[in-house]
């Protein structure tokens, strides 16, 4: 039995995003293949997560020296300490997202920097830093509407690439991919892009 955290990170209605059309047949396939497993799902668009700027590094940063906290600073440290928690607490973790922009959504880059933790997710050592999470397993469904499968796109893409880079990070090496990609450039084939894609994360899902 294991713990689960599916992580939303697109609030586009489920029939005009394909990256939702992909993370919903993969979550559904995984609960009916994974009954015993516990399910958490975090929508990170319904979570009203504050940036993480000055303050809230300043607040981690003292807690970890055992400095007085502002009461702000404090209340921005504990936001991110929730997720944090949440985030190593658990077995899987399943992101969801779109290429937008060429990146992640914002709300996904603001959700990760609240994860990026010295002395929890990854440490600093005189030989570069090492991951302090590599007992889980992740799971990342991207669907971007180009082809970014060949150079010079490849490199480019700085979704996908950003996130897996950062689970490396954080020690986490048994990681999953499916992509659905294409289907706003190559029109004429669009559906059977997606449902290609939506089939192969029903078989991930099944062995995740």
């Amino acid at each position: 039995m294991s713990t689960v955290l599916f992580v939303k990170a697109n609030n586009r209605p489920i029939e005009q995003a394909v990256s939702m059309q992909l993370y919903d047949s993969f979550r559904k396939a995984y609960i009916e293949s994974h009954l015993k497993d516990t399910i958490l799902e975090l929508d990170l668009f319904h979570e009203n997560l504050p940036y993480f700027d000055g303050q809230m590094l300043s607040g981690i940063f003292k807690a970890a020296q055992g400095m007085q906290l502002t009461s702000k600073e404090a209340e921005l440290k504990d936001i991110a300490d929730r997720y944090l928690d949440q985030f190593l607490s658990v077995d899987k973790i399943v992101f969801g997202f779109p290429l937008w922009n060429m990146t992640v959504p914002a709300v996904l880059l603001t959700y990760i920097n609240y994860l990026s933790r010295a002395g929890k997710t990854f440490k600093y050592t005189s030989q570069g830093s090492i991951g302090l999470a590599g007992d889980k397993k992740v799971a990342l469904l991207c669907a971007r509407g180009g082809d970014y499968s060949e150079e010079p796109l490849a490199s480019n893409e700085m979704a996908v690439n950003y996130v897996t880079r950062i689970m490396k990070l954080y020690g986490i090496h048994d990681i999953t991919t499916v992509i659905i990609e294409g289907h706003h450039q190559y029109s004429d084939r669009s559906e059977n892009i997606i449902q290609a894609g939506i089939r192969n994360a029903r078989d991930a899902a099944k062995l995740f």
